[in-house]
C-alpha cells in the first residue's frame, strides 16, 4: 500500500516537472497566463464604458439674452456635454444629421418671457436626440435634465424663489458611490479573462499529446488516470493565479478599482473557478484531439457565453427565460457576481456561499466529465 502510494506519488512528481519544463519551454502558455489579461484589461478597461461623458450637443436660441446666456452656461460647465453653439435651428438639426453632434437643445424666441413669475404659459425646452443608440439616447436625455434641473433651481434661487416640489428626493448610493462604470466593468471583466485563461491552458495539453504522439507512450507506463489530471492541471493551476493575480493587481492599483472584501475569500472563489474553467478546458482538449480545433471550441464555448451570459454587460434578470436558465451552466456567472460583490460590497455570506457552492458543483462536474472521457480514451 505505501509502497503504491510512494510510486504514485513519484510518477505524478515527474509529470508535474514534465509539465512545467513544457510551459518554460512554451512560451504561448505564459502568453496567455500573462500577456493576455494585460493586453484585454487595458483594451475592455479604458476602452469599454457604461458613462457618456463629453457629448457634443448644439444649444440653439431663436432670441439670445441673458437667460439662454444663463442656461447655456449650465451645459458648458457639466463634465457630460461639449457644447456647440448653432446659430438656428435648421443648422442645428443639419448637424444632428451628420452626426456631428448626438443631440441638440432650442429655445424657442418668447422662452424668457414665459419663464416670468405670473406667466398663463409654460416655458417649453426643444430636445432632439439621436436615438440610434438607445441607451445612449436615455442618457443623454437624463443628463439634459439633470442641468435643466440645476440651472431652474439656480434661477429662481437667484430671484428669490423657491422650486416648489411635493416631493424632495435624496438617494443614497450604495456599492458605487461614485458610479463609475470602470468600477462595475473591470470585476466583471476579470471573470472574463479568467475563463477564456483558464480554458485556453488546458484545452490544449491533451490535444497536444494526442497530435505529438507522447500520449501513447503515457498508455504504457503503470500511471493512472488521477495521476496524469493532476499532473495536467496542477501546473496550469498554479499558472492561471499567477495571472489572476496580475489581473486582479491591475484592477486595484492601475484602474483604482475599490476592494472591500476579504483577501482569503477571494483567493478561495477564484482557485473554485479556475478548477472550473481548467476542467472544461481539459474536456474540450479529451473531446478535440486537435490543438487549432480546441482553441476553436475554448473561444465559442466559454469566452462567447462568459460575454454575453455572465451578467457582465447584460443584465440577466432581462433576458428571455430559457437563456436566464442557461446561464446557470456558465461558471463565469457566479464568478462575476463573486467579483462584484468582494469589490465593491464586502463579505455578504448570502451572495458569496451560494455561488461559491455552484462554481464548486461546475468543478467537480467538469474534472468528473473529464477523467470519465479520458479513461474512455485511453481505452
Amino acid at each position: 500500500m505505501n509502497r503504491a502510494a510512494t510510486g504514485g506519488g513519484i510518477r505524478l512528481k515527474g509529470l508535474i516537472i514534465k509539465e512545467s519544463k513544457q510551459i518554460l519551454r512554451d512560451p504561448s502558455s505564459l502568453a496567455i497566463a500573462f500577456l493576455m489579461p494585460v493586453i484585454l484589461l487595458l483594451l475592455f478597461g479604458y476602452g469599454v464604458s457604461l458613462n457618456a461623458r463629453h457629448i457634443p450637443i448644439a444649444l440653439v436660441a431663436d432670441a439670445p439674452d441673458q437667460t439662454s446666456a444663463n442656461l447655456f452656461a449650465h451645459f458648458a460647465q457639466s463634465e457630460s456635454f461639449v457644447p456647440q453653439h448653432a446659430p438656428d435651428l435648421r443648422t442645428a438639426e443639419r448637424w444632428l444629421r451628420e452626426r456631428r453632434v448626438d443631440a441638440l437643445v432650442h429655445l424657442p424666441a418668447d422662452f424668457s418671457r414665459r419663464l416670468q413669475p405670473g406667466s398663463p404659459e409654460s416655458a417649453p425646452v426643444q430636445l432632439i436626440v439621436n436615438g440610434v443608440d438607445a441607451n445612449q439616447a436615455r442618457l443623454i436625455e437624463a443628463y439634459v435634465q439633470a442641468v435643466w434641473g440645476l440651472w431652474l433651481s439656480d434661477h429662481l434661487a437667484a430671484r428669490g424663489h423657491r422650486l416648489n416640489r411635493p416631493i424632495t428626493l435624496e438617494p443614497r448610493i450604495w456599492f458605487n458611490p461614485e458610479l463609475r462604470s470602470r468600477d462595475y466593468l473591470v470585476p466583471g471583466l476579470i471573470a472574463v479573462i479568467m475563463t477564456l485563461i483558464g480554458a485556453l491552458l488546458t484545452a490544449l495539453v491533451m490535444a497536444r499529446e494526442w497530435e505529438r504522439g507522447t500520449l501513447e507512450a503515457m498508455m504504457v507506463t503503470p500511471m493512472r488516470v488521477n495521476e496524469l489530471i493532476l499532473g495536467k492541471l496542477l501546473p496550469y493551476f498554479v499558472l492561471g493565479m499567477g495571472g489572476m493575480a496580475l489581473s486582479v493587481a491591475m484592477a486595484r492599483w492601475l484602474f483604482e478599482v475599490p476592494f472591500l472584501g476579504s483577501w482569503w475569500l477571494l483567493i478561495v472563489s477564484s482557485a473554485v473557478f479556475l478548477l472550473a474553467a481548467l476542467g472544461m478546458g481539459l474536456l474540450i482538449s479529451v473531446t478535440a484531439r486537435n490543438q487549432f480545433i480546441a482553441s476553436l471550441i475554448s473561444i465559442i464555448v466559454t469566452f462567447l457565453p462568459a460575454f454575453m451570459l455572465s451578467g457582465f454587460i447584460f443584465d440577466i434578470g432581462s433576458m428571455p427565460p430559457v437563456l436566464q436558465a442557461l446561464t446557470h451552466l456558465v461558471a463565469a456567472r457566479y464568478f462575476v457576481t463573486l467579483l462584484h460583490t468582494l469589490f465593491l460590497a464586502g463579505d455578504v455570506p448570502g451572495v458569496i456561499w451560494p455561488n461559491l457552492l455552484a462554481l464548486a458543483a461546475l468543478a467537480v462536474v467538469f474534472l468528473a466529465a473529464s477523467r470519465r472521457k479520458i479513461r474512455k480514451s485511453l481505452e
